[in-house]
């Protein structure tokens, strides 16, 4: 029986950096079409069934005109409409940064571990911002 032979260190990292470039690719079609399509224009998009219900902006609410807003490169705009949001798009460009180049370094990609208390920090966080944000003195947040 014969040993395997080795993968080449060029294309194990092109095996490595197919799943990001893939996920770089299907986010750059929906930001395009968000950015295409207004949904500060009525009828693209569906409303938000938890603001529906309670007629209470949800943590996500307002978010795909933030996006829109930051295809025009209007910052303090996507910062009106979900501040939030915005926050977790740049964690997640930079999340998936990083493991970009890791993967084209031949590296394993990170993991994220956030326990419990992690979990419950994150969840604080939304649940903050969500009550804020219906209140009179966090309108300042609302979209």
């Amino acid at each position: 029986m014969t040993a395997p032979a080795s993968v080449p260190a060029s294309r194990s990292r092109g095996r490595g950096l197919a799943a990001p470039l893939a996920l770089l690719g299907a986010t750059a079609v929906a930001t395009a079409y968000v950015g295409a399509v207004d949904p500060n224009r009525p009828g693209h998009y569906p409303v938000c069934p938890f603001l529906r219900l309670t007629g209470w902006w949800c943590p996500a609410c307002g978010g795909l005109r933030a996006v829109h807003a930051l295809t025009r490169g209007d910052l303090a705009g996507a910062l009106h409409d979900n501040s939030l949001g915005v926050a977790g798009c740049a964690f997640l460009a930079g999340f998936w940064a990083l493991g970009a180049v890791r993967a084209a370094r031949g590296l394993p990609r990170p993991g994220v571990r956030l326990g419990r208390p992690g979990i419950f920090l994150v969840l604080a966080v939304v649940v903050a911002f969500t009550i804020l944000r219906n209140l009179p003195t966090g309108a300042f947040l609302a979209p």
